[in-house]
């Protein structure tokens, strides 16, 4: 698996599929190995380009604390890394938060920009906070995580919808006992979301952008999306039937953000 020295850490990374070169961005604790099937279905498309964030998987996970700058200047320094100019840029979640810092401090080094289930923080409304969640008792934090991620999600839901019963599970069987240092690398993370606040700087994206939410979103409510797409100008907002992983829910997600990465 290759390896990129930058900004003073090692930050293993990914690249494969055929197509425009995209860089893609993950979510809060989300690495390449958990990520590999949402990541092989943008590889039908695109050259992709894919890393283990900052304190996250195979990188390093340096002496905090991070912030948002920290992110960005990681994956923008992860382009020069294999020569990339200029690419679409494809931001989920956390990393559609890295994805705004990217697109406001360097816009001329993105061509399209698809920002999904996020937020712009500050005036622009915060994502949910995460690091209270993270404070919570398991099983509390489990009850409350379930509606975060949509905000239909019951028992009495589930029990009649089976598609989202098995999202619901495949997250679950996911979960793995982790060492402290991985543990405290995913809290790092969650306090530079914490200080995330690109909503004053949001005019600076000059690239076309499609915003991305779902209506049923705990996370990363639709008002959140409607905020980011409010300030850039251009910006193209479309929401969908699902919650913060609607994507996996709503069929014609993964195909409209495609479609518009592609151009």
């Amino acid at each position: 698996m290759p390896t990129a020295n930058v900004n003073g850490i090692d930050v293993h990374y990914e690249r494969g599929g055929d197509g425009p070169p995209l860089l893609f961005c993950n979510g809060s604790g989300g690495t390449l190995e958990a990520s590999a099937p949402v990541i092989a279905r943008f590889r039908q498309h695109f050259d992709v380009l894919a890393h283990d964030q900052r304190g996250l998987g195979r990188t390093t996970i340096p002496p905090g604390p991070y912030s948002m700058a920290d992110y960005a200047a990681d994956a923008v320094a992860l382009l020069d890394h294999v020569g990339w100019d200029r690419c679409a840029l494809v931001g989920i979640s956390f990393g559609g938060m890295v994805a705004q810092e990217i697109a406001v401090t360097w816009p001329q080094r993105i061509s399209r920009l698809a920002l999904v289930c996020t937020s712009p923080g500050g005036a622009g409304r915060a994502s949910y906070p995460l690091h209270e969640l993270a404070e919570l008792p398991p099983a509390e934090a489990a009850a409350v995580g379930l509606r975060l991620v949509d905000t239909r999600f019951t028992p009495e839901w589930l029990d009649s919808h089976p598609q989202d019963r098995a999202l619901v599970d495949a997250r679950a069987g996911g979960a793995a006992t982790k060492s402290a240092e991985v543990r405290r690398g995913e809290l790092e993370q969650l306090g530079a979301r914490r200080g995330h606040d690109v909503w004053d700087r949001l005019r600076a994206v000059t690239c076309p952008t499609l915003v991305a939410g779902g209506r049923y979103d705990g996370i990363a409510p639709p008002a959140n999306s409607e905020a980011i797409a409010s300030q850039i100008p251009g910006a193209e907002l479309r929401l969908y039937e699902g919650g913060h992983l609607f994507f996996l829910q709503d069929r014609a997600a993964y195909p409209d953000i495609v479609s518009f990465l592609a151009g």
